[in-house]
């Protein structure tokens, strides 16, 4: 079958400054991008099959963030909300391309509907950093050039995309880590007098897993450890973390690695491998599709071989990479995120009360000890505050009764995290008064963003038909 790969290749002149001296007070930034990793597949992260040398060796020179997470449960959302800076309901991206994704007649509200991407006029993160003097590329997905949604040109100086897996299904390349790799040391050489953003946003470890044969072949070969395990996945990690070590060698070659900053992270939970002792996969709210692994390197800032148990969530990288940049923060749209410096610093704490996460929709399939039999969630408000963490249903709010009915329509699950990271024991009952303070919490957050919550009964929903198939794919 004839295959038909775009590539784009878009090169602009970095911007320059008025001086040397400058340039040193600006580090660069990397921020390495993973696709549907879960929160232990690496090696550094507790993996006993999974061999990730090279994010090992980075998590080693840099603070391992044990508490990490994701703004959505997967991939384009994820990603809004990492590029503008902005929880979900402010840019309105939910989902890959609807929110009504599931058997219709099993939905009991009409689903907000969905953004397909972020418009070109968006104040993105490189826009911001482009404002700062910054040389700004991007190498691998964008996947926000939906429906209303801009590509990613419009927003990098620098851009290298195609359509899935970069290099068709080449055998050398099956995932296009190596071709990212090429073209971001390419960039990183080319703006070397700096400061430069480089954005890698990989394919890998995303459907389908691909790798390169002898890597593939070596992880069947393997013995299985305690943790659970799967050849191609292992296979295409594998070859990911080659290619981390590409560009980290690349810093290192060019003198650079001392005034860079590198972040590597995920866009959302594991889908490929139990994300257990963690609840749930990609697509849900639970921990397991929403907690991440992440790692910030940068020496003489960040103390070599540090962790740090603070919960921060991407959107704080925006705002982050804005401070250390010295860009200004845009004054006609909010952001969500806080600077994690004070913690690159040992700060054992952030001075923000709660996260939170939105999605009034419906997503597919479901998941490991999941709320759910058919969908991997059904419409839904998260806040985690502290150790503790509630989940609010839109379904049994707005339909069963809401506060006045809490303690029999299921609208609210109550977790303390520290002493249940699996999400086994709804405490909503049990602790009253934290389930109270925190639902006002989350409430109060609704209104003033504002969130939009699904109210519209669904005129199709029938709790006893059989479920029939959407015919819309999996993502």
């Amino acid at each position: 079958m004839l295959r038909v790969v775009i590539s784009i290749l878009i090169v602009c002149f970095p911007v320059a400054l008025s001086s040397k001296s400058s340039a040193a007070e600006k580090p660069n930034i990397v921020l390495i991008f993973a696709d549907d990793l879960g929160w232990q597949d690496c090696g550094f992260a507790g993996s006993d099959f999974n061999e990730t040398p090279h994010l090992d060796r980075l998590a080693k020179q840099g603070m391992v963030f044990t508490q990490a997470y994701a703004a959505a449960g997967n991939c384009a959302p994820s990603r809004a909300c990492l590029i503008s800076g902005q929880y979900t309901p402010r840019h309105g991206v939910y989902a890959v391309g609807s929110t009504d994704r599931g058997p219709t007649e099993r939905m009991r509200l009409v689903p907000i509907k969905n953004c397909g991407g972020l418009p070109a006029d968006e104040f993105t993160l490189p826009k911001a950093l482009k404002s700062a003097g910054y040389a700004t590329g991007m190498f691998g997905k964008w996947h926000l050039d939906g429906p209303g949604g801009s590509k990613p040109q419009d927003h990098f100086d620098v851009v290298r995309v195609d359509g899935h897996g970069w290099n068709g299904r080449e055998e050398k390349d099956p995932k296009g880590v190596f071709s990212i790799a090429a073209a971001a040391c390419e960039f990183i050489e080319a703006n070397r007098g700096g400061p430069f953003f480089a954005y890698l946003p990989h394919y890998a470890i995303h459907s389908g897993l691909q790798s390169r044969p002898a890597t593939l072949e070596k992880f069947k070969q393997k013995t299985p450890g305690k943790q659970p395990s799967d050849p191609a996945v292992a296979a295409c990690l594998a070859d990911l973390d080659e290619s981390i070590g590409i560009v980290l060698k690349k810093l290192d070659d060019l003198g650079l690695a001392e005034n860079t900053l590198v972040v590597f992270t995920s866009d959302n939970g594991g889908t490929h491998v139990s994300q257990e002792p963690l609840r749930g996969k990609k697509g849900c709210y639970y921990e397991g599709g929403i907690r991440e692994p992440m790692i910030v390197r940068r020496p003489g800032v960040v103390a070599a071989g540090t962790t740090c148990d603070v919960p921060v969530i991407n959107v704080d990288l925006y705002t982050t990479f804005a401070a250390v940049a010295g860009a200004k923060l845009p004054t006609d749209r909010p952001l969500d995120g806080t600077n994690l410096a004070p913690l690159f610093a040992g700060a054992t704490k952030l001075d923000r009360p709660a996260i939170f996460w939105h999605f009034p929709g419906y997503l597919d399939g479901p998941v490991p000890r999941g709320r759910d039999p058919l969908f991997r969630t059904r419409p839904v408000s998260v806040i985690r505050k502290g150790d503790w963490k509630l989940h609010l249903y839109h379904e049994e709010w707005q339909l069963d009764g809401g506060r006045a009915k809490l303690a029999e329509n299921n609208a609210v699950e109550l977790y303390h995290l520290a002493a249940d990271p699996g999400e086994h024991r709804n405490l909503a009952v049990d602790e009253p008064q934290w389930r109270d303070e925190l639902l006002d919490d989350l409430l109060a957050w609704i209104k003033r963003v504002p969130a939009p919550l699904p109210s519209e009964p669904n005129p199709q929903w029938d709790p006893n038909a059989k479920p029939t198939k959407s015919g819309k794919k999996k993502k």
